[in-house]
């Protein structure tokens, strides 16, 4: 059945007077002594604590005294680096950082090391370092860029002797700024950008892991046999303007294909008619609150499942209504391709094109997360009597606009249907009125026309995280999201960030059901062991512990900016929004403005940016959250700003940027 997928975002009302203003605020909030935990042990005996009873039992016993666990890790193994980065102490405050211990490295090393091979070079001296002024962190840390600063296990147990207690090493999270004189060709297609350098400008940067990514080798059993039979997993967005037919569509679909049952919606067909509302038996299968029955409108997001005969598909059906777009930017990311679903009504799709209707805007993100295959399914084909005419009308208008968005002719499937009179979807249509004209194939045959997706398979794990589970009952917490990298099973290591906690896999669930192993491309419950469940938050990753993502909140974007009402300043004031996660933002510097088909910059520093402009700006945020910039990692490379309840433009990350007092 659906499951309800909760993002955090309840709905987007314009109303922005929350913000802080007074961004000033932040030093004083810096200069704060850090928090750190010290509740686990006492001032005479050392203590650990059992991750399955939660016991704390002597330093010296390698077993839980109750349940009799092993330790989990053997002392000596691997160190835990304790005390949170100074830019975490005012977000989150019980938060200690713990990174597993694996690099060999030493202070003495990177102190010898020139200043130049320490962290990046810039030429005209305009960077600041986040890190600055962080209490136990050494000044060669504080110069590292965008990976958390660990040590080895060796110089840990070094240091551990001299450092008074309650002082433990704090965690870096500093961050890099690479590319900022460079400027990226922009064709009103912001996947398909090139790197040239266009402002002469010396700017050298290098975003730092305890290994680079190139090095990484995947172990066997992360990559998928050749002989497994099981179907390509294809996360499939149901996307359009509110009131199109977009549940109905989906959960029509569902019951169809026998993932709903007749049992199951005689029940919704029965509740629908009781609130006079017994044309959304269909819609109700998915849109399961009473609020969003009440309302006759999908507000979160609701995950799927059906087999066609080439994939296993994941439904992400998504809310409609304006007020929820950032639920449906959070939901959609993950997909691989989308389904845009019309209402083709007299004046109901007049309304989704208009400057107010989700059609433009939904078609426009889409083509954003890195979506280039769409079907175009032309809803409500029974109110207009199956018009070829209309359905002509609407594939113009609509494609030249989905052509401007960046969609390629060839890549877009046009599909008339009837959600309601079950006519097209997973058959050839019945209805005279439609078949005397239309002999293309079905909804599920368009589906299954779709060309599978690419999987990093062979990279290091990255999992945004899109929802949290915590048991109260049992004391777990789980992490929902979908895997853009890597592999997981159970007994494996995570990194959880932006928190810095390790972890280890207790059990995975695919599709409400368990699994041995996740790989790239799955839809997954990860079940933790050893994690504070406030420690994982929507927005956060879970990452291989060797290869962190980058935590920062000073980003450099190019972006295309959309239709504007006021003009875009320094100091305007904005919703960044990138995969799962979401800040406060502001304007803080507008680069240059740049040519929209060449990339070239023809203006610098200009006071303004207007509708329709290509431009590289630099934002900050209230809170840092886990990005990486485009080039490293599309999927964490991707943002959308926002402001007054509307999409004001899309764009990617062009540099991570440390800032210095």
């Amino acid at each position: 059945m659906p499951r309800k997928v909760n993002y955090g975002v309840d709905c987007d009302d314009g109303d922005y007077d929350d913000y802080d203003d007074d961004y000033d605020a932040e030093d004083d909030v810096e200069a704060a002594e850090p928090i750190h935990e010290t509740a686990k042990y006492n001032d005479k005996v050392r203590l650990w604590r059992c991750a399955i009873c939660n016991y704390d039992n002597d330093e010296s016993m390698t077993a839980c005294d109750i349940c009799e666990v092993i330790r989990n890790p053997v002392p000596g193994s691997i160190k835990r680096v304790g005390g949170g980065a100074k830019l975490f102490n005012s977000r989150y405050p019980n938060v200690t950082a713990s990174i597993t211990e694996i690099v060999k490295s030493s202070d003495k090393s990177s102190a010898s090391m020139p200043k130049g091979k320490q962290g990046q070079q810039i030429s005209d001296g305009s960077s600041a370092s986040i890190s600055k002024g962080r209490p136990g962190v050494d000044e060669g840390n504080q110069k590292k860029n965008g990976i958390v600063g660990t040590q080895s296990s060796d110089e840990t147990s070094d240091s551990t002797s001299s450092t008074p207690k309650g002082k433990d090493k704090s965690v870096d999270y500093s961050s890099s700024s690479t590319n900022r004189g460079e400027s990226l060709g922009l064709t009103g297609n912001l996947n398909e950008m090139s790197l040239s350098d266009k402002s002469g400008k010396s700017y050298k940067a290098s975003a730092k892991r305890h290994k680079s990514s190139a090095q990484y080798q995947p172990d066997k059993w992360m990559l998928p046999s050749k002989s497994e039979n099981a179907l390509t997993q294809l996360n499939l967005a149901i996307v359009g303007h509110v009131d199109s037919g977009k549940s109905t569509l989906s959960g029509r679909l569902l019951h169809l294909l026998g993932r709903i049952t007749q049992k199951e919606m005689l029940k919704y067909e029965r509740e629908a008619k009781l609130q006079g509302k017994g044309s959304f038996a269909y819609a109700w299968a998915l849109d399961e609150s009473p609020e969003e029955r009440e309302r006759g409108i999908t507000m979160t997001v609701a995950v799927a499942y059906f087999d066609s005969k080439k994939y296993h598909v994941v439904v992400i059906d998504s809310p409609g209504h304006k007020d929820f777009v950032p639920n449906m930017i959070s939901g959609s990311t993950q997909a691989d391709a989308a389904i845009l679903v019309i209402d083709a009504s007299i004046g109901g799709f007049e309304a989704g094109m208009d400057n107010k209707g989700q059609t433009r805007e939904h078609a426009r993100l889409i083509r954003s997360f890195g979506v280039d295959q769409i079907i175009v399914a032309v809803n409500k084909m029974d109110a207009v009597e199956y018009s070829k005419d209309r359905f002509d009308l609407i594939r113009t208008q609509l494609g030249t606009f989905l052509h401007s968005c960046g969609f390629k002719d060839s890549l877009v499937s046009w599909i008339p249907l009837s959600a309601v009179e079950n006519q097209n979807l997973v058959a050839a249509p019945s209805d005279i009125r439609l078949s005397s004209w239309y002999c293309g194939p079905y909804l599920l045959d368009a589906i299954d026309s779709l060309q599978p997706p690419t999987r990093d398979f062979s990279k290091p794990l990255l999992m945004p995280i899109c929802d949290v589970l915590i048991s109260s009952s049992q004391g777990q917490v789980s992490a929902c999201g979908k895997l853009e990298a890597g592999a997981l099973r159970s007994g494996v290591k995570v990194l959880v960030m932006p928190s810095g906690d390790v972890g280890t896999v207790r059990s995975l669930e695919r599709d409400s059901k368990a699994c041995d192993v996740a790989r790239a491309g799955d839809n997954v419950t990860v079940s933790l062991l050893g994690i504070d469940g406030s420690n994982v938050m929507t927005g956060g990753v879970l990452c291989h512990p060797d290869f962190p993502v980058a935590v920062a909140r000073h980003f450099e974007l190019k972006v295309l900016v959309l239709d504007l009402e006021i003009p875009l300043v320094i100091g305007s004031q904005l919703e960044f929004h990138g995969h799962h996660a979401k800040e406060a933002a502001r304007v803080v510097k507008i680069i240059s403005v740049l040519d929209s088909k060449t990339g070239k910059v023809t203006k610098k520093a200009p006071r303004r940016l207007t509708s329709k402009q290509s431009a590289v700006i630099e934002v900050l945020l209230d809170g840092p959250v886990c990005m990486e910039e485009f080039t490293n990692c599309r999927a964490l490379g991707r943002v959308f700003l926002r402001t007054s309840g509307k999409t004001i433009a899309l764009g990617i990350i062009t540099g991570i940027i440390e800032d210095q007092g």
